[in-house]
């Protein structure tokens, strides 16, 4: 058998390498090493400020209980996902436990944008991609899935690189919404009315989507004709969808008439199945017994709705729809130039997350995600690389989800029904209702057609309905907005530095953040690793300060010492009094783990040369 070599993948500039970004929104990246400090090293973040409001005495008690641990962070999403990763006091609450990861990147359409630049070479934007996936992906639960939002700019792309991070096999379905809800009549060529959802999911296997509530809509075509004491059903299709050998037979209706399945076909159930069916009163024959045996399938006893791929502006909202919402929050303010309508964000958090769930959006925006999570019951956190967008748009709205002054949205949903003291013609739905009425509106204006006045009026009031509001939010919970803190390094002349906040105590935690430990501080020691403790000296390191440090362990305890300074013999004197201990320097030794990519590291995260000091 010949042997085969290489694999199905999208190559691209510098596709080996990682980006920088400048922070200031742009795009403007330059691409370095992944191993680069600017992009290795695990930023701190800084709390600026706490948000929160109690859960009001009347609320619902079958609504979600208002989330209160969630987090809002100004900041680059690389430095973000990292944080969220690799410092224990988050990565204890996050890793391996975000159910859902919706996130909508900017387009790459070439177009220049109010709120960010979306002008991006395609190789900067798929590296940007590609890197932000694989820093989700340790974040993702077992049962997670990935959805990321698009227009046909970059999907097709896209598509590729998610099957390299995610697993092709992973692929779960492309979901196109309806944004527009009238068609472009300047467009050049053809009017955009659609934009993509790739969704992907952490593992197929064990990935199931949830059902969507029904609605009246949904329900519309279910009714009663026979008078069934069991309620509204539908006349299912008898026929399988598949071969069926048990689904070959003849069946005689109340009339006397003979049924086959037509050629190729077979019935979806068995003769047995069948009969016992119609005992139960379950086979519909028509309203005069002749017609083709339907297998009746009451509401009463349907679950939730499939979720399917085509979300139409009708039932999830366009981009008119969002833009009015961010026009009713920020009246005074130029509207945010691509928000989500909340009915859309909405059908994603219940296809893929439950109350109480982990969702995550690294590119917050006009903080859609976050708002609809709060008013859902879901745990979320987002990021906002620019402090200006968050400023104006993410942080205020996401306040007014907690503290109750956003009636807008999901906040309330709206029904029709049967007008007050009426009751509508046995079958008919307050949503057919109101379309019957509407048509019969359209009717009488048109020419040549002419109603009775009484029957008019007698149709009219038979059919009246009205509309129901229903509050579904009420405030409550609560957010902690995070701020992503500066490098802990600095370059001048060419050569790197510690920066001058990185000093003490700051340092301290800092370098418990490269290390992956927990910031503990208890005396000279920052934290702990098991049975090896770290020492962060902002000074010199010598032989005495050695035997200050190793006076302090018990026994059979080992220590990690970085230091900004080592005098001569410190390592041999360390090394002398605790066997395995080590010595590192800063910021030589730090840059170095970023370096080196081997798999094994000690504890900490450091590596120790012949003379047992970095």
């Amino acid at each position: 058998m010949a042997k085969h070599e290489g694999r199905l993948e999208l190559t691209w500039t510098d596709k080996d390498k990682a980006l920088l970004s400048t922070g200031d929104g742009r795009y403007d990246y330059t691409f370095v090493d992944p191993s680069d400090r600017r992009v290795a090293e695990v930023r701190l973040l800084h709390e600026v400020e706490r948000v929160e409001a109690d859960t009001p005495a009347d609320r619902p008690v079958e609504l979600p209980t208002p989330t209160a641990d969630n987090l809002l962070i100004t900041g680059d999403a690389m430095h973000v996902l990292d944080a969220l990763a690799k410092i224990p006091e988050y990565s204890d609450r996050y890793l391996g436990k975000v159910k859902l990861v919706y996130i909508d990147p900017p387009f790459n359409t070439g177009q220049a944008f109010t709120n960010y630049e979306d002008n991006i070479e395609h190789s900067i934007w798929l590296t940007m991609l590609r890197d932000r996936l694989r820093q989700i992906k340790p974040l993702l639960a077992a049962d997670a899935s990935v959805w990321v939002h698009l227009d046909d700019a970059e999907v097709h792309r896209c598509r590729l690189v998610m099957d390299e991070e995610l697993g092709a096999e992973n692929f779960v379905a492309e979901v196109v919404w309806e944004k527009a809800d009238s068609p472009n009549n300047s467009a050049r060529y053809l009017s955009k009315d659609q934009d993509y959802v790739l969704v992907y999911a952490k593992s197929k296997a064990t990935w199931t989507p949830f059902r969507l509530r029904r609605n009246a809509s949904s329900d519309a075509h279910y009714s009663n004709p026979d008078g069934d004491p069991r309620g509204l059903w539908y006349p299912g299709d008898p026929y399988a969808n598949k071969p069926y050998s048990l689904g070959l037979y003849e069946v005689v209706g109340p009339t006397g008439r003979t049924f086959r399945p037509p050629p190729g076909r077979f019935w979806r159930i068995s003769q047995a199945k069948f009969h016992e069916f119609e005992a139960a009163g379950k086979i519909y024959w028509g309203p005069d017994g002749k017609a083709r045996p339907s297998i009746k399938r009451f509401l009463s006893e349907v679950s939730g709705l499939t979720p399917r791929t085509l979300w139409r502006h009708t039932e999830v909202g366009s981009n008119r729809t969002s833009k009015n919402e961010m026009r009713a929050l920020f009246p005074g303010l130029p509207s945010f130039a691509t928000p989500k309508p909340e009915r859309f964000m909405e059908r994603v958090l219940e296809i893929a997350s439950q109350p109480g769930d982990i969702v995550l959006d690294c590119f917050a925006g006009s903080g859609t995600t976050a708002a609809v999570a709060q008013k859902l019951g879901r745990r979320w956190v987002t990021s906002e690389l620019l402090s200006e967008t968050l400023d104006m748009f993410t942080k205020p709205r996401l306040r007014r989800v907690v503290n109750g002054d956003d009636d807008g949205g999901i906040t309330s949903t709206a029904t029709r029904e049967a007008a007050e003291g009426l009751e509508l013609p046995s079958g008919m739905t307050a949503v057919e209702a109101q379309e019957f009425t509407r048509l019969l509106n359209k009717l009488t204006k048109a020419d040549g057609v002419e109603i009775d006045a009484a029957v008019l009026k007698s149709l009219r009031s038979a059919t009246r309905t009205r509309d129901v509001t229903t509050v579904t939010w009420h405030g409550g919970g609560g957010f902690t907005h995070l701020q992503v803190g500066p490098s802990m390094f600095e370059e001048i002349a060419g050569m790197v530095v510690l920066a001058e906040w990185a000093t003490q105590g700051a340092l301290s935690e800092a370098m418990c953040a490269q290390l992956g430990t927990r910031y503990v501080p208890e005396g000279v020691f920052a934290g702990r690793h098991g049975r090896r403790r770290l020492a962060v000296i902002d000074g010199m390191v010598g032989a005495t300060t050695i035997d200050a440090i190793v006076e302090q362990l018990v026994d059979r305890e080992n220590v990690e010492v970085w230091a900004t300074q080592i005098d001569d013999g410190a390592a041999a004197r360390l090394k002398e009094l605790r066997p395995g201990s080590r010595l590192h320097r800063i910021p030589s030794a730090v840059l170095d783990t970023y370096r080196r990519r081997k798999a094994e590291r000690t504890p900490f995260g450091g590596h120790r040369n012949q003379e047992g000091e970095d």
